[in-house]
């Protein structure tokens, strides 16, 4: 059995695009998220262990929402799991926010430092480093009709867009697996941000190929 740690923000937890404007975020079912796709698309000799959180940052403390912060508790859930085969990364989405006034290339920088965490720990088997696949995540696409969420996201579109030369410089560096999941999904028009269940189910599907070729 080899087990695989999706770790990720609010498109690795499910959020559903038209929850956005509601009271509180609703979830796709588990066989339509992306690492239900995977599951299906690997089948026996594989398990997905699911590590989404909204609003997840690589390294920042978020001051409007506790415990966001990837590399605060990124050790503690590969302890917990270990042993691991791979852990499948896509965090940085949120990092855009202005709040925490970052640039692409800083963004990638603090997933650098979670991608280092994974390959430098011991989560893997007989106590070595697991493998690790980087993902660059979606861009973000048109947000004029959300003014409040378009404040917080001046010009994420344009950004989000300069990330995956960054992301693939990080997983050239350190030699690690990469696909760039802009090449394959966009987000849902609903929100500019989250996944509907077709793009759910692309990615958990580009994914397995990936996985497939790493083993």
């Amino acid at each position: 059995m080899k087990n695989i740690l999706c770790f990720g923000d609010s498109n690795t937890w499910g959020f559903i695009p038209e929850s956005i404007t509601e009271s509180y975020p609703r979830r796709h079912p588990h066989d339509v998220r992306w690492t239900g796709v995977l599951a299906r698309e690997l089948g026996e000799g594989f398990r997905i262990i699911e590590e989404g959180q909204n609003g997840r940052t690589t390294v920042h403390d978020d001051p409007f929402a506790l415990v966001r912060n990837a590399k605060a508790v990124l050790p503690a859930l590969l302890e917990s799991h270990k042993p691991l085969d791979l852990v499948v990364l896509m965090l940085g989405t949120n990092d855009l926010k202005n709040v925490f006034g970052v640039s692409p290339s800083e963004i990638a920088a603090g997933a650098k430092i979670l991608v280092q965490t994974v390959l430098g720990s011991d989560a893997g088997l007989a106590a070595k480093p697991p493998r690790l696949l980087l993902m660059c995540p979606p861009t973000i696409g048109q947000l004029s009709h959300l003014p409040d969420l378009e404040a917080k996201l001046t010009d994420a579109q344009a950004r989000s867009q300069q990330l995956p030369k960054h992301y693939e410089a990080v997983a050239a560096t350190l030699g690690c697996a990469y696909l760039n999941t802009q090449e394959i999904i966009t987000p849902s028009p609903v929100d500019g941000i989250h996944l509907d269940a077709a793009a759910h189910q692309k990615l958990g599907k580009a994914v397995a190929e990936k996985i497939k070729a790493l083993f």
